[in-house]
């Protein structure tokens, strides 16, 4: 068996690795090891090898011995923030180097003032091939002395287990790739299981088990990672470390609305863009522009640079704590994260080493940063991209002493024109003045269209250079609705269009006033019109909107972007505040919607070519059952007894309802209402066995028609084209409201569609009694209901199915009810 002896590199006391006060090495995330706690300044080479990974900031490397031992050694603890300051690295990566060879030196002085601790981490980080069957520790030691000794574990452990092999490819989505943390957790996934593990990239292998050996891949987001194990457990050990390395935070959805048709090109007179908020507007042309700040490159020295970007981004910090309203807050906090980054100050401190000034290494770092995300090819990631430029200007201003986003005066009705308009150049509008925004790019995820949507400001975005050419105080049409600008070429039409606004504000306003009231069509049926909710604090508003009910309560906010699931307690008082907030109105609470899509740290799936067609949804919540009962058990749990009702997601059969009904039976839930969701072709075909068995139907028009249309939602050339009007779709939906009322049960529809008053009262022509939609659009729903007579909608629903696409129904509603 072979043998090494690890000297010790430096001189200092040895103690246990799990004194270190950081959880990524005292819980041997990163390996086994010990702490050296230093009593002099220089890092030796424990024995002979080469120098596989050094850290830029000159704190860590590795050194891989010839029988394969790779050992990290990190001089002190969080000394990354220190950009380099302190260190003097004596070697370069790839170097042959000696037992007792100088590798780093360090200010001793420094690190103790401003590292977390002077700890030095000594730590194998391949054990799965290497045991560690001496150590010394609690005691002094003096460089050369020996530290550890390490036994070659026994290979036999893949052929014994089997020899069977597996592979997959995944798409790294954690937000900084696979470095430090996120790399420990890769490892720690790969070491549950006896197989061995690799990850390739670019033609480069390292070993799944050994976070340093992963961290020198150099792996980012959007990379598609290469993942092959073999043993016995190959296939399981593939599939935890693809749900480790592929995981990522969920995109908060914007307000749902209708995609527009692609349109062919600018008509004469107007401009096209895509609607990123709903309205119509008329004003003058306002341009806004992202002031220029100049910066100069050279420094005035290290200490006054960096406490000038210190100051400059606690002055930033502050204004961000002072958001209004649950989306702007939201924001507001994800530009404070953002703001305190870690990687970001690393990278600023780097360069003002380097004898950069404050603002010139702000602007590098966040250039940086906004090159790594465009270069993902994301939609939604390049939107991110202006958050990182709002950043950018408001640390710069503040370094001048101002604000970056200055009020701008703004005249009557006035619709911005700009490039790219940023969040705090939004936040500083005149809204009693702002009549509408159309940007040349932008897109329909940024945050400015979200503040939009909140707000009722109509916007249009991705209207292309053309629009930046309009004239200051040009009279201008913003018809969001169509994603058209239009350039008001008479009085006449500019009055036309002036008198537009004032009917859907007039309108608008009335909606709201009645919002509270019932909604009863015009020949008397009553349909109950509920709000979809993600989370407590949109309940408030969903009951002044008009929401009679919850139709859906969405409740991964519990679950996601956390390490270990929620207790039934804690989902049982958010439940219960929820019920209370809603003062005794129906909540329907649909069990967690998981699984390949939406991946879930503690629920590791395997890794799917197609999530929209794997493990999601009650499929995933199966192969957990503990989770789903106590999910039940905090549903059945809200009082008063009946007011919360159970949706299931992704059902597609009725055994999946029953196995539901024995698990609540067996928690004594017996008497809850249990709904299904009907969001597959399946689940539409079969809707009368569902019927049957449940207590009511929930359409997701989303899933279903992505389904239907074989068109996946997340593909950027196909997701503009799905339309759920579109006859196939309705078709399912007629389906569905014949086997509701063949067995007497309510039929629901809470998808997108739902959100769309004009499609209201056809949906409730094809046999849906109740609407599930976005708060705001509650009040216009129920106008439009109360105007429309029943029989007349079910004439139009079965016309409806007999169109040829989507268009021809729009055409239909639009000639049936353009003045409802």
């Amino acid at each position: 068996m072979t043998s090494l002896v690890v000297a010790a590199p430096m001189k200092g006391w040895a103690a246990p690795l799990s004194e270190a006060p950081d959880p990524v090495f005292a819980q041997l995330m990163m390996g086994d090891g010990l702490l050296i706690d230093p009593l002099d300044a220089t890092l030796h080479a424990p024995f002979d090898g080469e120098i596989v990974s050094l850290a830029q900031t000159g704190h860590a490397l590795v050194i891989r011995a010839d029988i394969g031992v790779e050992m990290l050694m990190h001089v002190g603890l969080e000394t990354v923030a220190l950009g380099g300051e302190g260190f003097i690295v004596h070697v370069v990566q790839g170097q042959r180097v000696r037992a007792g060879d100088r590798l780093l030196s360090f200010d001793l002085d420094l690190l103790a003032q401003r590292a977390k601790s002077l700890v030095t981490p000594i730590v194998l980080t391949n054990g799965e091939r290497f045991n560690i069957v001496r150590r010394t520790e609690d005691r002094r030691v003096e460089v050369g002395d020996t530290l550890m000794v390490l036994d070659e574990r026994s290979q036999q452990t893949s052929a014994e287990a089997g020899g069977g092999e597996a592979r997959r490819e995944v798409k790294v989505a954690l937000e900084h790739g696979l470095h430090a943390r996120p790399a420990a957790l890769v490892a720690r996934a790969a070491q549950a299981f006896k197989a061995d593990v690799a990850l390739l990239l670019n033609g480069r292998r390292a070993n799944a088990k050994s976070p340093v050996s992963i961290m020198t891949l150099g792996v980012s987001k959007g990379d598609l990672l290469q993942i092959e194990a073999r043993g016995g457990d190959a296939q399981a050990a593939v599939d935890a470390v693809a749900h480790a390395a592929s995981a990522q935070e969920a995109p908060a959805a914007p307000i749902p609305r209708i995609p527009l048709p692609t349109r062919g090109g600018d008509l004469p007179g107007e401009i096209s863009g895509v609607c990123a908020s709903p309205g119509v507007a008329v004003g003058v042309a306002v341009k806004v522009l992202t002031p220029v700040i100049e910066v100069t490159e050279a420094g005035r020295g290290a200490d006054a640079e960096r406490a000038s970007l210190e100051a400059a981004r606690r002055a930033v910090r502050s204004r961000l704590e002072g958001g209004h309203g649950a989306e702007q807050q939201a924001i507001m906090s994800a530009h404070a994260a953002l703001l305190d980054d870690p990687e970001l100050a690393a990278s600023a401190e780097a360069l003002i080493r380097a004898g950069k000034s404050a603002g010139f290494a702000w602007r590098g770092a966040i250039g940086t940063q906004a090159d790594a995300l465009r270069a993902l090819g994301s939609e939604y990631m390049a939107d991110r991209v202006t958050d990182l430029r709002d950043l950018e200007l408001q640390v710069l201003a503040a370094l001048g002493g101002k604000a970056a986003a200055q009020e701008q005066i703004l005249p009557e009705r006035a619709i911005i024109i700009a490039e790219d308009l940023l969040p705090s150049q939004f936040n500083a509008l005149d809204r009693a003045r702002l009549a509408g925004i159309c940007m040349a790019a932008g897109g329909a995820t940024s945050h400015v269209a979200i503040l939009a949507q909140s707000q009722g400001v109509p916007a249009i975005v991705a209207a292309g250079p053309r629009v930046l050419g309009i004239a200051e105080g040009a009279r201008v049409v913003l018809d969001a609705d169509s994603g058209v600008l239009r350039f008001a070429r008479s009085a006449e039409e500019m009055a036309a269009a002036e008198a537009q606004v004032a009917r859907r504000a007039s309108a608008h306003n009335a909606a709201l006033a009645a919002a509270i009231e019932p909604c009863v069509t015009a020949d008397g049926a009553r349909i109950n019109i509920y709000a979809n909710l993600g989370a407590l604090s949109e309940t408030a508003g969903a009951v002044t909107h008009g929401a009679e009910g919850c139709g859906l309560l969405r409740t991964e906010f519990l679950f996601m972007d956390r390490n270990a699931p929620p207790s039934e307690a804690e989902q049982r008082q958010t439940y219960q505040a929820i019920a209370d907030a809603l003062g005794g109105r129906p909540l329907t609470i649909r069990t967690l919607d998981a699984g390949a899509d939406k991946p879930v740290a503690y629920m590791p799936m395997p890794a799917e070519k197609n999530p929209a067609l794997g493990v999601r949804g009650l499929r995933a919540s199966f192969r957990r059952p503990e989770l789903l009962r106590a999910q039940l058990q905090a549903i059945i749990g809200v009082v008063p007894h009946g007011i919360a009702r159970v949706l299931l997601p992704m059902v597609t059969d009725v055994t999946e309802i029953r196995a539901v009904r024995a698990m609540l039976a067996e928690i004594g839930g017996e008497n809850v209402a249990l709904g299904v969701m009907i969001e597959t072709p399946a689940a539409a075909m079969l809707a009368d066995q569902l019927a049957a068995e449940a207590d009511f139907l929930s359409i997701g028009t989303n899933d279903l028609s992505q389904y239907a249309l074989a068109m996946d939602r997340e593909h950027t050339e196909l997701a503009t084209a799905i339309d759920a009007l579109h006859p196939a779709v309705l078709r399912f939906v007629a389906r569905s409201g014949e086997g509701a009322r063949k067995h007497g049960v309510s039929l629901s529809i809470c998808g997108a569609t739902a959100s769309d008053p004009h499609a209201a009262p056809l949906l409730i022509g094809l046999g849906a009694d109740t609407l599930s939609a976005a708060p705001n659009a509650i009040p216009e729903i129920k106008a439009r209901l109360r105007q429309v007579r029943l029989t007349d909608c079910q004439a139009a629903a079965q016309e409806a199915l007999a169109l040829p696409d989507a268009r021809a129904v729009r055409r239909l509603i639009a000639s049936r009810w353009s003045d409802a």
